[in-house]
């Protein structure tokens, strides 16, 4: 499981900037491919990733469990 710290860090982004994508505000098409490239993905999967659902589910996508407390 990766957590918000990790994926900021592997993104090169603030976990503030993670936390308000998770939030399902708007931000720039290259954080959102810097998300991408940090879990693995490919940009044609950002529809699926960044839809109508949070952001929070990118951090157990890639390995099944549901967060804790949705962290």
């Amino acid at each position: 499981m990766m957590s918000k710290a990790e994926l900021a860090r592997k993104a090169g982004l603030s976990t503030l900037t993670i936390d308000r994508v998770e939030a399902g505000k708007t931000c720039r098409l290259d954080t959102k491919r810097k998300i991408l490239h940090a879990l693995g993905l490919r940009v044609s999967d950002k529809d699926s990733v960044f839809g109508d659902r949070p952001v929070d589910h990118l951090l157990t996508a890639q390995h099944g469990d549901a967060p804790p407390g949705g962290n």
